[in-house]
């Protein structure tokens, strides 16, 4: 079986949890017999260290670009980086030439996936989509920054929209695949008789239970003594690590050894440089420590959720969660905002806590309670590395997308 994988985006140096889910995919596919071929956007600076290629995969990537006149260069950049609605024409000719394709998968909505879901059609072959960070359920604000109209520009890119069918493209895809239950079964209301199926991220767990404590230790020495507090994801608003800064006087204060670590690419460059000068002018440079991006299954990012007394997840969203799974793997207890994601893994004081980013006292009770209980924070944290290795194997979550792919290509066959 041969798939044809869509992606917005594939950029190494802004690496997060969608790009790990997707790899982790590709690798349990490959053990069950699926080839995997990759679609991604050209980068404008290549990169030497690109995960796919490197454990083997066929990665094909086409001409595309933002198609808004006016708009500045940076803006456009942004936009790429955080979820813009691209165009490209060199993708159109490419999936037309691409040999022996079982299924087309989009792992990305808007004109790309309008794009692979005409190429699907032509093809008769069946089209899944991949809904990674979410479209109903989501907090109401971020709806509206979604769906706010492009500022700074005009839109040319519309008509091409149209004539792909974007607005179709869940309602005609052959299949819908989340990893969120509440936002699988608001697509099974909206669309009856739609194949909607709920496939959780995988964690490779023997990875994360190797020691790379060390390696943390040499490449972050600022760690070393101290009891670190650890925020893994990209630096974006969704991921509000800006929350966090507001509470770190407050954290510090109640726990002077603490040393809190931002460890991810950023995606949203407005965003970061309001990151770092906010540390400044709190004056915590030497209690805030931002790693920049770290590779997919990096020693020193799992070293670091192994010295971590807890995994601080304050997200404004979160549909799924991998962050979470991946901490309890490596040992660290999780603390995490009531998102829909984080809500659906953590059984509160079983395995992790909840906290309510509009009350934060309830964030200081639950970690004042995880660092002066250490041994309650283990037990815990067991529970939630027990789930993982029962619920998220990555073989046996690609088990089930290859049956979900032999049953739409038999259902086709019988069609057609």
């Amino acid at each position: 079986m041969r798939t044809v994988h869509l992606l917005r985006k594939f950029n190494p140096s802004e690496w997060g949890g969608t790009e790990t889910a997707i790899q982790r995919l590709f690798d349990g596919l490959r053990e069950h017999g699926v080839k995997s071929v990759v679609y991604c956007p050209r980068l404008e600076h290549e990169s030497s260290a690109d995960p796919l290629l490197a454990n083997g995969y066929e990665v094909q990537r086409f001409r595309a670009f933002v198609p808004v006149l006016g708009m500045s260069r940076e803006r456009k950049q942004q936009l790429v980086s955080v979820g813009g609605n691209l165009m490209s024409f060199d993708l159109i000719s490419s999936l037309r030439r691409e040999y022996d394709v079982s299924i087309i998968h989009s792992h990305t909505l808007g004109r790309i996936g309008g794009i692979a879901l005409a190429a699907a059609r032509k093809r008769h072959v069946p089209f899944v989509v991949t809904i990674h960070g979410g479209v109903l359920d989501l907090p109401e604000k971020v709806k509206q920054t979604f769906n706010a109209p492009v500022v700074g520009g005009w839109e040319w890119g519309k008509l091409f929209g149209l004539l792909f069918r974007s607005h179709r493209l869940l309602a005609d895809a052959d299949a819908i695949v989340t990893c969120n239950p509440r936002e699988a079964g608001l697509w099974q209301e909206k669309f009856p008789a739609k194949r909607v199926m709920v496939q959780p991220h995988g964690v490779p767990i023997d990875e994360y239970e190797k020691d790379c404590r060390e390696r943390a230790r040499s490449a972050f020495p600022e760690i070393c003594g101290r009891e670190v507090l650890l925020c893994a994801g990209r630096v974006d608003p969704i991921k509000n690590q800006g929350w966090l800064l507001e509470q770190a006087p407050e954290i510090f204060r109640r726990h002077p050894n603490a040393i809190l670590i931002l460890a991810g690419a950023c995606t949203d460059q407005p965003y970061g440089e309001l990151i770092e000068r906010e540390v400044r002018e709190l004056g915590l440079e030497k209690r805030v420590l931002l790693t920049g991006g770290l590779p997919p299954g990096d020693p020193r990012l799992i070293g670091l959720m192994q010295e971590a007394r807890a995994l601080l997840l304050p997200s404004v969203s979160e549909t799924f969660g991998l962050v979470i799974l991946e901490a309890w793997a490596a040992g660290a207890m999780v603390l995490s905002s009531q998102t829909s994601g984080a809500s659906a893994l953590i059984e509160p004081g079983r395995n992790g806590w909840l906290f309510d980013l509009e009350n934060p006292g309830t964030f200081h009770e639950v970690l004042d309670r995880t660092l002066t209980e250490p041994a309650r924070s283990r037990e815990m944290v067991a529970f939630g590395a027990a789930k993982v290795r029962e619920q998220y194997s990555v073989n046996a979550l690609a088990g089930q997308m290859k049956r979900l792919y032999e049953e739409l290509i038999e259902a086709k066959q019988c069609v057609t």
